[in-house]
């Protein structure tokens, strides 16, 4: 046992040749002559070499590594770099060593204990290689909206980073859940019916309660379809974690290490569970953006101008385009209601509400049930105005709607409009010989005054001529060579009339290409033009003694 001198607080024996402070030093001091031979020594040294006295060697009572690195630095040298603080382990630490030469030979050890410094350093670079993954996780998750590619994404991330195998189960449908595995860089989707009882957690994490310790699963114990195509051997260690989705469990990892490597701990789990946050969220959000786009799909096919053809011996054409271009519904409508046969008239609607983009398609798709409600009552059509007038002034929008109703027939060789604007510009008549008129028919808007009135005309289209309806979106386009003039309405007629005995399609597709080639690229209002022609007899037909005509669209 070492023995301290009272006075001076140093081992009995110990030089009073050094100054007494070092000895009071929290880390441990040894000063050992050239020969490896003890000197001195402060009590903090006997703490941590408890076999260490005056005159012992350094190398029976310090680590190997000390005793070595004290041999080279003892012998008559010029210093050098490898004089510099080095590093070793003793009984489970990690001592940095502070090498003083005293130009006689003597060399004196200052120890530190760099074991927490080591721990809380290795602790820092795992945190913030861990926080680089997750910001790179998040970004890679959030890269896609495709519900199926992030689940991909999801499990093939967990798979490089967290463990050796990773599933993500989806919440179930019909029973049956979607399980993504990955192994390496293999990744597989399957459809699976299970007991989510059979492992543990599970069950409590579909529902979105926290994680079960991963220690309480037995790797043993997994059923079949958990352990995934690939993964050798049983699995060592387990852990199960939700994923957390907006207001709704997203789904669970599963994660699977090899028993070869250690078992999950504590620092892991909750990395996981941090991964998992991120993971849930993104699939969350692409499941929330497909639900948005298939209902969207689904209401924008109900809100799409129909696509119009040959009805009842007349050639039907319409053309669209919204105000934004990115747009694919806005405030212009147009419908063709076919009549049950060939002696019933049909009806062709045409019209524009106020406003644009979503909330007038809103307002186009009501008006359109209404009217397609109204059809029994279509063959008068200022009775028709005035129930969809009242209609729309019960809703809850304060906006209104110009359209001009058209019960289009045939008759004979010739094709009979019956024409009535509320609200709307007249539309135009083409005839044979080039000459463009305005169908004699006037109207109140509807949606905005208790009554509505409006007169009617009727018109005969005599095969090749076209009856053109159309929204002020044409007329009011403006562009041209100084980008602010009107299309208007006399750029209108002239443009029908060199449009003498060509089909509806290519009226319809000449007009567009004129309003579209004045506003550029300019802003403009949505645009919508129909156009009703009498086709060309090819040849007649007797049927139940009635003579008719055969015509081609």
């Amino acid at each position: 046992m070492t023995v301290f001198e009272e006075e001076s607080g140093r081992p009995a024996g110990m030089s009073p040749t050094v100054g007494t402070s070092w000895l009071r030093s929290p880390h441990p001091a040894v000063v050992a002559d050239r020969g490896g031979g003890v000197v001195e020594f402060n009590a903090a040294a006997v703490g941590l070499f408890p076999e260490i006295g005056v005159g012992s060697w350094l190398d029976e009572v310090a680590p190997g590594w000390l005793a070595e690195a004290h041999r080279r630095l003892a012998r008559p040298r010029t210093p050098t770099a490898d004089d510099a603080p080095l590093r070793g382990h003793h009984e489970g630490r990690l001592l940095r060593a502070h090498p003083t030469l005293s130009g006689q030979g003597d060399v004196a050890w200052w120890l530190v204990d760099d074991s927490d410094l080591v721990a809380a350093e290795e602790a820092l670079r795992t945190e913030q290689e861990r926080s680089a993954l997750l910001a790179e996780a998040s970004t890679q998750l959030q890269a896609s909206l495709n519900p199926d590619r992030c689940l991909e994404k999801a499990a093939s991330l967990a798979a490089a980073h967290l463990a050796d195998a990773a599933l993500v189960i989806a919440p179930p449908v019909r029973n049956r859940y979607c399980v993504v595995t990955a192994v390496g860089e293999r990744i597989t989707r399957r459809q699976v019916a299970m007991d989510p009882t059979a492992v543990p957690g599970l069950a409590e994490a579909l529902q979105g309660f926290p994680p079960v310790p991963a220690r309480w699963i037995d790797p043993a114990e997994l059923p079949e379809w958990a352990v995934p195509e690939g993964f050798d051997g049983t699995p060592g260690s387990v852990a199960v974690t939700p994923l957390p989705g907006h207001g709704v469990p997203a789904g669970v990892l599963i994660l699977l290490r090899n028993k070869g490597r250690t078992a999950f701990d504590a620092s892991e789990e909750l990395f996981a569970q941090l991964f998992a946050t991120r993971a849930g969220a993104a699939l969350s959000a692409a499941r929330l953006y497909a639900e948005q786009a298939r209902v969207t799909r689904a209401l924008i096919a109900e809100l799409l101008p129909p696509q119009l053809h040959h009805v009842h011996g007349v050639d039907f054409a319409g053309g669209y385009r919204t105000s934004q271009d990115t747009e694919r519904i806005g405030g212009d409508f147009y419908d063709v209601h076919a009549g049950a046969d060939v002696d019933q008239e049909s009806l062709a609607v045409l019209g524009d509400v106020c406003g644009k983009g979503l909330e007038a398609a809103v307002l186009t798709g009501r008006i359109r049930s209404t009217l397609q409600a109204l059809l029994p009552l279509a063959g008068d059509h200022e009775n028709v105005l005035k129930l969809l007038n009242g209609a729309l002034l019960t809703a809850r929008h304060t906006r209104f709607a110009t359209l001009v109703l058209a019960s289009v027939s045939r008759v004979g060789g010739r094709v009979r409009v019956r024409l009535t604007s509320a609200g709307h510009p007249q539309p135009l008549i083409l005839r044979g010989t080039g000459e463009v008129e305005e169908a004699d028919t006037r109207g109140t808007l509807v949606g905005a005054l208790p009554e509505v009135t409006a007169r009617s005309a009727t018109v005969h289209l005599a095969p090749g001529e076209t009856c053109l309806l159309y929204t002020d979106g044409i007329t009011e386009a403006r562009g041209g060579p100084l980008g602010s003039a009107m299309f208007g309405e006399e750029r209108l007629r002239n443009a029908l009339a060199e449009c003498v005995g060509l089909p509806a399609e290519a009226v319809v597709e000449r007009m567009q290409m004129l309003a579209g080639d004045w506003v550029g690229t300019g802003p403009h209002d949505d645009m919508a033009v129909v156009a009703i022609t009498a086709p060309h007899t090819t040849h007649l037909t007797a049927v139940n003694g009635r003579t008719r005509g055969r015509y081609t669209a």
